[in-house]
């Protein structure tokens, strides 16, 4: 289905004249320089192609046709390729005999003259035959004292040709194009496409996919096989798996055209992601900045998630569950490329889902906090010095899977962020949102009907990890007030009982909870003895203790209690921090 959906989507963009997309045989490849000749194929001038300053310079990416794979071996591309193939001289490289990359030169560029010849040498466009004329005579020696030869060889990019005074490529014309495309025409036995069921050649090796994180830059492949050990029934390559050429000429280029986009890829984790709908519509261009708004569009990104999250309450438009929406996400695995998911539905669903995953992870926020988070800042809070380095393989890709499939959030997701929170002894509003998200979707996707925590502070809720996760700010603020001088406000110690008792009162309360409450006690006694009220104080500690079942504190807490302790602490501390409960504060203090 992917690569099927694929090669469709290749037909959309193929009858679109709006985009520029490769047509059968050709590709978008980067050219640095274009020599340019007359209609007697004698050197007019160099073109430098390339665009950027300094040392980024790349060259301007053009339509020419396709490149073959090659690896040590002489291959020559068609009409463009490297200095030695065209002019048959090798580039000065440190550690490489020269004598031995001249002979080679020589042999590359007989085989590039060869492949022009065998494809345009019936071909009486007026560009073919400037080329033809300009190789056949091999008068190179002006090319190589142009000012802008030093920059050729020390680039060591792609060249090609063109009329002097014409703006498209010599590869462009239309007839070089027609022999081209005749030429290209696949040989050999026909067989049944393993995609779409027609007759055609199998193509024996797959085009490289460039653009997934991780990977080869060279590219690497969905489809491939290139030891004995993965054939079958003696089948060599391509044949073990026969996909028709003009099929894989149609997924890869569509794929390549996916993750080259800016639009319609983004990157979830280690898993480069990319979307597409079967036909042309808005959330192709939205679904990007609602998950991964890259900084400075934060505000646009967040109005459309509002505005999502509005249409999925009031109503999505008609004919959106008709429209097939499609979610592939990849990963490098050494020269191949793994499916680390593969999410098929309409949009009306994938709104949906991408809505519901919104509201099971929102959670009460501190005003400098977003007030959406994307799945990397999701991701990157479950990370050792929040580096996305430290991100667990997989963990991205399987995160995404649960968006878009509105499964459960992986328990590893779980667990990272209850880690981090201990290990820093500080619950982060995205830890939070994290932790909150789990605990909901697992108790909807397990049809439990126990009360799940909520978006904020729920004094109802009398779950013995989140009522000790609340007990815990409780004593903490207390602590915090009992060093405030009179007078002055209330300033964060340099270390308080958070710093020193988080991670063992979050596993192990009973013994920590202990002596937590004899501390307490002794806070009271200084705020009281510095002549403040404790009333309010007093009464919001016996009521977070009314909630403990007569059972008592336990000897320790199960994962799943161990994530309402935390968002129990981050519920009573944001409540604190409101500027209501402030003035109540500093009201009964005072009194």
């Amino acid at each position: 289905m992917i690569l099927n959906a694929l090669s469709a989507y290749y037909q959309r963009l193929a009858d679109d004249p709006g985009v520029d997309v490769a047509p059968l045989g050709f590709e978008h490849k980067a050219i640095d320089f274009l020599i340019k000749l007359d209609d007697a194929g004698k050197f007019v001038n160099f073109h430098d192609l390339r665009e950027g300053t300094g040392k980024k310079r790349k060259g301007r990416l053009s339509l020419v046709p396709k490149g073959i794979k090659r690896s040590s071996g002489i291959a020559a591309n068609l009409l463009w390729d490297t200095v030695p193939y065209v002019l048959g001289r090798a580039l000065p490289e440190k550690g490489k005999n020269i004598e031995k990359s001249s002979a080679r030169a020589v042999e590359q560029h007989k085989a590039f003259v060869e492949k022009v010849e065998q494809t345009l040498s019936g071909c009486s466009d007026r560009g073919a035959m400037a080329v033809l004329s300009f190789l056949r005579c091999g008068e190179f020696n002006p090319i190589f004292e142009h000012t802008l030869w030093d920059e050729v060889e020390q680039s060591g990019g792609n060249i090609t040709f063109s009329l002097a005074g014409d703006t498209q490529l010599v590869c462009q014309h239309p007839e070089v194009v027609a022999a081209i495309s005749e030429k290209l025409k696949p040989e050999g036995e026909l067989q049944a496409c393993s995609v779409s069921g027609k007759k055609n050649v199998p193509a024996i090796l797959h085009t490289a996919i460039k653009g997934v994180w991780g990977a080869q830059s060279s590219g690497a492949n969905i489809v491939s096989f290139n030891l004995d050990a993965f054939r079958s029934f003696g089948k060599k390559q391509g044949f073990n798996a026969p996909v028709g050429s003009s099929i894989e000429f149609a997924y890869t280029t569509a794929l390549n055209y996916l993750l080259a986009s800016a639009n319609q890829r983004m990157q979830v984790g280690d898993a480069s992601t990319v979307f597409w709908a079967r036909d042309p519509c808005d959330f192709e261009k939205d679904l990007h900045p609602i998950l991964a708004p890259k900084k400075g569009e934060e505000a646009v990104s967040y109005n459309k998630i509002r505005g999502l999250l509005s249409a999925v309450k009031t109503g999505l438009p008609l004919g959106e569950e008709d429209l097939p929406f499609y979610v592939l996400g990849l990963a490098p695995n050494a020269s191949r490329i793994a499916v680390r998911f593969w999410c098929e539905g309409n949009v009306k669903k994938i709104k949906e889902r991408v809505a519901e995953h919104f509201l099971d992870i929102e959670m009460v926020r501190a005003p400098h906090d977003p007030e959406f988070l994307s799945l990397f800042q999701l991701l990157v809070s479950t990370a050792t010095e929040r580096k996305a380095d430290n991100i667990p393989p997989n963990l991205g890709g399987e995160v995404a899977r649960s968006v878009f499939t509105g499964t459960a959030y992986p328990r590893t997701l779980f667990a990272n962020a209850i880690r981090r929170c201990k290990a820093e002894q500080k619950v982060t509003f995205a830890r939070a949102s994290i932790i909150k998200g789990v605990l909901t979707r697992m108790s909807r996707t397990s049809n439990l009907k126990d009360k799940e925590v909520s978006v904020a502070l729920d004094k109802s809720y009398d779950n013995i990890g989140y009522v000790l996760g609340r007990l815990f700010a409780v004593l903490e603020w207390i602590q915090e007030l009992a060093h405030t001088p009179e007078g002055k406000k209330r300033q964060n110690l340099n270390k308080t009982i958070r710093d020193t008792y988080f991670g063992a009162a979050t596993s192990s309360p009973l013994i920590t909870f202990k002596r937590l409450d004899e501390l307490s006690v002794h806070h009271l006694a200084k705020i009281r003895n510095s002549g403040k009220g404790i009333v309010w104080l007093e009464q919001l500690k016996q009521e977070v203790f009314g909630h403990i079942p007569a059972k008592g504190i336990p000897s320790i807490l199960d994962l799943e209690d161990q994530g309402r302790f935390s968002v129990g602490y981050y519920h009573q501390r944001q409540d604190f921090f409101t500027s209501k409960k402030t003035e109540e504060i500093k009201e009964n203090t005072n009194g």
